[in-house]
C-alpha cells in the first residue's frame, strides 16, 4: 500500500515534496500531510487573513469521534496510532444512514498515475455506500496547478474541486474566494453535527479552511509535528557497529568513515531538508515569518541559521559523502537507500511504512529507522510546527442545495475514522474484489492497487493517524518519533493561519530554492546567497514584512 505519487527523493524540491507527501499521507496513513479576508492593500477581501475571535465564529463545533480509540493518542502534535489488528467482522458504521441522496455532481482532483474507468468497481461501491453519484474529473497531479489555474479562470468550474496548498500561489490563491462558496450555512457551529465525521475534524484544521472571511475549504487534517525524517539503515549500522550521530559534527565524521566510493557506498543523499530542521530554520511560505524575542518580525532567509544550514549541507557535498547521483539530482534516492548505496536519506514520514512493506519479502534483513533530530550544537533541536491542514475540497459558488449536501455527504464519508466500515471501504475497496484478508490483515490485489488510490481520500480525512495492520510496529515507531520530536516544537506567528499574500509579491522568494540547490553543490558562492537576501529585501521583502506585521497586529499571533 505504498503511495502512488511523484518521487521527491532525488534533488529536494519543496513543490514535489508537498505533492508526494500529501498523497502519501492520505493513502498510507488514512489521513492527510493562507488566512483570507479582513482586507489587505490592493486585493480587497481576497488577500489577508481571518483568525482569532473572528475565525472562531465561522468554525464548526468540534465533536470528537468515539469510534476505535487509538492505542497511542496524539501527543505533542503527533498523529494518533493504532498498533493492533482490527476485527474486520465487527466493523461498525460511523454514520448508520446514508447522507447522500443520489444527486449527481462532478469532482476535479489531482491524480498520480493512471485513473481507473468511470464505472470501475471502486467508484461504484463507494457511490452505493455513500448515496452519491460522482463523476470524477481526475487530472495529472504533476501538472495540476496548470489545469486548476485554467479552470478557475474559466466560467465552467466543476461542482467540487480539490485545492492543494502548494498550488495556492498567484491568481489561483485569489480565485478561491471568487469561485468557491461559503459553507458556513451548512457547517458553522452545530450545523456540522449533521455530518459527524466532519464534526470530528480538529478545529485547527477547520481554521485553515477559512478563505476570504468565509469557511470555504473542507480540510484534510495534518499533524503539526510533521517533520522530515532522516532515515538510516539500522541493519547496516548494527552490522558495521556505527553509532547514530547526535550532532552535525558527529554526522560529518561518521559520514566520512562510512563512505567508500570503491565499494559504491556513500553515507547519505542530499540532506538539505534535515539540515533546515537541525539548525532550526523555519519553513518557506507564510510559516516562514515569526516575531522573535526581540519583537522583530523576520523571514526564514533572514535567520542566521539559514546560512548555517546551507553551509553544513555544503560540507557534506564537499567531503564527498553524498552519492554522486544525489549531487547530479538524478534517479531516486529512496532506491539507492534500499539498495544500500546510501545509508541515510531524508523524506516524509510515509517512507517508514512504504520502504518496510516494499522490502519485506525481497530483503528480509532490511531495517529502516528514523534518526532523532539534533540541534546545531548537539543539544535539543528547535523545530517549527507544520500547518494543521494543507489540502482542501471546495464547492463552487452557485451550486444547488442538493449538490452541496451530496458533496458534503461524500466528504463526511471520506472523513470516517479508523475502525469503521466507511474507512475500510475508502482505503481498501471491496473485499474479494480489491483485497483479501490474510491472517486478519487486508491485502490489496492488483485491481485494488490500480483503483483504490488518489480519489476519495482527497475529499477529506479524519484527524491524522497511523495504522498498518501488516506492520503495526511501524505505526508505533512513527507516532513515537513524532511525539519525541514534537516536544521540541514551536509555532510561528503565522501558525494556523490561511494567508493569501498580495499577488505582487507572490514570486518574491521563488529564487531561493534553485539557489540553495546550487550553493550546497558548490556551484554558487555564499556571497550569491547573501546578495539574494539583500535583493529580496529591497525588491519587496521589507514591504511584505510590513504587510505581515499589520496582519498579525490585526488578527493576533498564531503562537
Amino acid at each position: 500500500m505504498t503511495p502512488n505519487a511523484a518521487s521527491a527523493s532525488s534533488g529536494p524540491s519543496r513543490r514535489s515534496f508537498l505533492a508526494s507527501t500529501a498523497v502519501a499521507t492520505a493513502v498510507v496513513t488514512g489521513g492527510i500531510p493562507l488566512l483570507a479576508a479582513c482586507g489587505g492593500s490592493g486585493g480587497g477581501e481576497r488577500e489577508g487573513a481571518t483568525s482569532g475571535k473572528a475565525a472562531d465564529k465561522l468554525l464548526p463545533t468540534f465533536v470528537a469521534s468515539t469510534v476505535a480509540r487509538p492505542d497511542l493518542p496524539s501527543k505533542n502534535g503527533s498523529s494518533a496510532g493504532y498498533t493492533g489488528k482490527v476485527d474486520l467482522a465487527a466493523l461498525t458504521a460511523s454514520v448508520p444512514d446514508k447522507l447522500g441522496t443520489g444527486a449527481s455532481f462532478k469532482i476535479m482532483s489531482p491524480y498520480w498515475g493512471s485513473p481507473p474507468k468511470a464505472d470501475c468497481a471502486y467508484y461504484t461501491a463507494l457511490d452505493a455506500a455513500a448515496g452519491t453519484k460522482i463523476t470524477w474529473q481526475n487530472q495529472d497531479g504533476t501538472t495540476y496547478g496548470q489545469k486548476l489555474g485554467a479552470v478557475l479562470a474559466s466560467s465552467s468550474v466543476p461542482d467540487m474541486v480539490v485545492v492543494p496548498g502548494w498550488e495556492l500561489v498567484g491568481k489561483i490563491a485569489n480565485a478561491v474566494t471568487a469561485k468557491f462558496m461559503d459553507l458556513g450555512p451548512y457547517l458553522a457551529g452545530d450545523k456540522v453535527k449533521k455530518y459527524p465525521n466532519l464534526a470530528a475534524i480538529p478545529s485547527d484544521a477547520w481554521r485553515m479552511g477559512i478563505f476570504g472571511g468565509a469557511l470555504r475549504g473542507i480540510p484534510m487534517p495534518a499533524a503539526s509535528a510533521s517533520f522530515i525524517v532522516p532515515y538510516y539503515r539500522k541493519d547496516i549500522f548494527d552490522k558495521k557497529g556505527y553509532s547514530v550521530p547526535k550532532s552535525p559534527d558527529e554526522f560529518l565524521s561518521w559520514a566520512k568513515e562510512a563512505t567508500s566510493a570503491k565499494a559504491k557506498v556513500w553515507a547519505c543523499g542530499d540532506m538539505s531538508w534535515s539540515a533546515f530542521n537541525i539548525f532550526g530554520v523555519r519553513s518557506s511560505g507564510s510559516l516562514g515569518w515569526n516575531i522573535g524575542s526581540d519583537g522583530k518580525l523576520t523571514y526564514r532567509s533572514e535567520q542566521p541559521e539559514y546560512l548555517e544550514a546551507l553551509e553544513w549541507t555544503r560540507k557534506l557535498f564537499d567531503a564527498g559523502v553524498v552519492h554522486p547521483d544525489d549531487k547530479a539530482r538524478s534517479g531516486d534516492a529512496g532506491n539507492r537507500f534500499t539498495a544500500g548505496q546510501i545509508l541515510v536519506f531524508n523524506n516524509d514520514m510515509s517512507n517508514w511504512y512504504g520502504k518496510t512493506a516494499e522490502q519485506a519479502t525481497s530483503n528480509p534483513d532490511f531495517d529502516i529507522e528514523g534518526m532523532d533530530l539534533f540541534g546545531a550544537d548537539g543539544g535539543n533541536p528547535t523545530l517549527w510546527a507544520a500547518q494543521p491542514a494543507n489540502i482542501w475540497s471546495m464547492i463552487r459558488k452557485g451550486a444547488s442545495k442538493a449538490t452541496v449536501e451530496n458533496a458534503l455527504a461524500a466528504a463526511d464519508f471520506a472523513a470516517a475514522p479508523y475502525g469503521t466500515k466507511e474507512r475500510m471501504l475508502v482505503d481498501y475497496g471491496v473485499e474479494g474484489t480489491h483485497y483479501t484478508v490474510k491472517d486478519g490483515v487486508p491485502v490489496k490485489n492488483d485491481l485494488g492497487n490500480s483503483e483504490v488510490v488518489n480519489a476519495w481520500v482527497m475529499l477529506s480525512a479524519p484527524a491524522p493517524y497511523y495504522a498498518h495492520p501488516d506492520f503495526p510496529d511501524v505505526a508505533r515507531k512513527q507516532v513515537e518519533w513524532q511525539q519525541r520530536m514534537g516536544a521540541f516544537m514551536k509555532k510561528t506567528s503565522t501558525y494556523g493561519m490561511n494567508i493569501v499574500e498580495p499577488t505582487r509579491w507572490a514570486n518574491l522568494s521563488s529564487q531561493f530554492e534553485q539557489l540553495e540547490i546550487d550553493y550546497v553543490r558548490g556551484n554558487r558562492k555564499l556571497s550569491d546567497v547573501q546578495a539574494a537576501i539583500s535583493t529580496w529585501k529591497s525588491s519587496g521583502g521589507d514591504k511584505l514584512r510590513d504587510w505581515y506585521q499589520q496582519l498579525i497586529d490585526k488578527n493576533g499571533s498564531g503562537n
